[in-house]
């Protein structure tokens, strides 16, 4: 706004310059949904580390097929990851224990933090000692790892259960406990156990239990739609137990905002076989539409795991049976979506090192990351760079048995001399040869959607703003250094920008008609790199050749 000018002099008066920057979203932030042994339900958490998710969901699970995924996925080069636990109502509620005074009456209910069988190996004392005759007692929580039998232990001293003190027994334990949770019952001083010795007499929590869903994993018959059910979640708002408005399942990740994920992994969709005839498989590819629907809104990237009853070369590619005919038949192709062949194995630290067969779609994650970081999500997450860490895997590929499944747009991981294994593909599942599709190789397809996310966030200012040509010169100027930026790190073909990119915003673009409509038209467009899937070498040879 002009300066309002009353006094003969110099005046200062700053002018928009109409830069603003866009900047480049991440470009493989991970989700995960699954299982896992215990932590928030419906919450998705941000896991920076191995050691985060452990402190976290309490680390591997026998259950878990997203427990080991998520290790492959830091393995591998993976940094941020957004995991979601999922829980049925047969994991409900937590463990827990009712202290009570010495009459007895109850005075605290103690919860495990979430649900689920761990909460079960959780104990609670209550003692005076070293405390003055009154209203003050200490409380002792402990938990006890079945395996490793490491123990984890709080300590709260001189706590009450006067409200109003600032030493409130379940404001402190609710604040800073790992382990339980508080809820006052009475206001009646919980008692040591009657005889309990000076030593702490400790009870543990009961109730808590893992779904039957879970324990039958191995078996899922009959499991599969409820299994199913919990991994897909819901789109709309529910109540949890301390009413608190979340989506379920997959769709919890739409509550991190700001924040977006790049990446979806369901490793757990592998054990969905398609046991008692076609429940499991129907169950899977119900799952795995919605995820795919789920990932082009948020524009993101599905990795698929190949259900492990697809464990050998005519499983995948029978024209009648096999798991592309599966694809097709389930209207799985997407341009949003990749899967890997064949299944891995690691060496399972909760079963004596034995191989256990896993999904390659945590492992593949932490290479798109890897990929990202060193080169840029333009280039292929493939190649002898791509070589996969902590896994191996029975099923060794030839060329002509890998020239079987490419043209079907399922890629192969594989395994050679001096490079050992790689991700040996980059194509989507619209990479079939017959799709002829123009989002047939992952980085075309994850540069767009790197580019789209990045100028939906980056050009927001622009709603409400006056539509007519100063607008689009500023967005003309913001975008095309958006593009330029990237022209520049190599991300498109051509020499120069006008052969790499274009940004089209102008009269052209947007009509009388549409600045009536409230409407401004941007045209992006990119020179796409494409990886060079194929690479012919020509020997010719040269006789009689006359020297000029």
């Amino acid at each position: 706004m002009p300066i309002t000018l009353t006094y003969p002099g110099v005046y200062i008066e700053e002018i928009p310059s109409g830069v603003r920057t866009i900047t480049g979203v991440s470009t493989s932030d991970t989700g995960f949904v699954d299982f896992f042994e215990r932590g928030p339900v419906n919450t998705p958490m941000r896991i920076t580390s191995l050691a985060d998710f452990q402190r976290t969901f309490g680390g591997l699970f026998l259950q878990s097929e997203a427990s080991y995924a998520i290790q492959q996925f830091y393995l591998n080069g993976g940094q941020i990851a957004w995991v979601v636990r999922v829980a049925t109502p047969n994991m409900m509620p937590p463990a827990s224990h009712t202290l009570q005074d010495s009459t007895p009456v109850n005075s605290l209910k103690v919860n495990a933090l979430s649900v689920g069988a761990w909460g079960k190996h959780v104990e609670v004392a209550v003692d005076r000692l070293g405390l003055p005759t009154g209203t003050l007692f200490n409380l002792t929580v402990k938990e006890v790892n079945p395996l490793t039998s490491q123990v984890t232990q709080e300590a709260y001293r001189g706590v009450t259960m006067d409200a109003t003190s600032p030493r409130y027994v379940v404001d402190v334990v609710n604040r800073g406990s790992t382990l339980v949770r508080l809820t006052k019952v009475v206001n009646i001083l919980p008692a040591p156990p009657a005889g309990s010795p000076a030593d702490l007499a400790f009870t543990a929590l009961t109730g808590g239990v893992d779904t039957d869903v879970m324990d039958n994993l191995g078996n899922p018959v009959g499991h599969e739609a409820a299994f199913a059910t919990a991994l897909q979640g819901s789109d709309t708002v529910n109540l949890d137990a301390d009413n608190i408005p979340r989506k379920s399942g997959i769709f919890a990740l739409s509550m991190i905002a700001p924040y977006i994920f790049n990446i979806l992994c369901l490793p757990a969709t592998a054990r969905l076989v398609g046991a008692a005839g076609t429940a499991g498989a129907t169950a899977r590819n119900l799952l795995l539409t919605a995820a795919q629907a789920f990932c082009l809104d948020k524009r993101a990237f599905l990795i698929m795991d190949v259900p492990f009853d697809r464990t050998l070369l005519d499983q995948m590619q029978n024209p009648s049976t096999g798991f592309a005919a599966e694809l097709d038949s389930a209207t799985l192709r997407h341009p949003n979506t990749a899967t890997y062949f064949p299944n891995l194995t690691l060496a399972d630290p909760l079963n004596q090192n034995k191989p256990r067969l896993v999904g390659a779609s945590g492992t593949m994650a932490g290479i798109y990351a890897r990929t990202d970081a060193a080169r840029g999500v333009w280039k292929a997450p493939a190649g002898t760079d791509a070589d996969l860490r902590g896994v191996s895997f029975d099923l060794k590929l030839s060329d002509l048995e890998n020239g079987g499944l490419n043209p079907l747009g399922i890629n192969v991981i594989r395994s050679f001399p001096v490079f050992g294994s790689v991700s040996w593909g980059a194509r989507t599942l619209k990479g079939a040869d017959q799709a002829a599709s123009e989002w047939k190789y992952i980085p075309v397809r994850r540069t767009a959607l790197f580019i789209e996310e990045s100028l939906y966030q980056g050009l927001k200012w622009v709603v409400f703003e006056p539509n007519d040509e100063p607008l689009w010169a500023q967005i003309r100027l913001n975008a095309g250094a958006f593009m330029n930026n990237l022209f520049r790190q190599g991300a498109f073909q051509g020499k120069t920008p006008r052969e790499a990119y274009l940004v089209k915003c102008d009269k052209e673009t947007t009509t009388q008609n549409d600045i009536n409509l409230g409407i401004v038209n941007i045209v992006v467009g990119f020179a796409p790199l494409k990886p060079a899937e194929f690479v012919i070498v020509k020997i010719q040879q040269l006789a009689g050749q006359i020297a000029v």
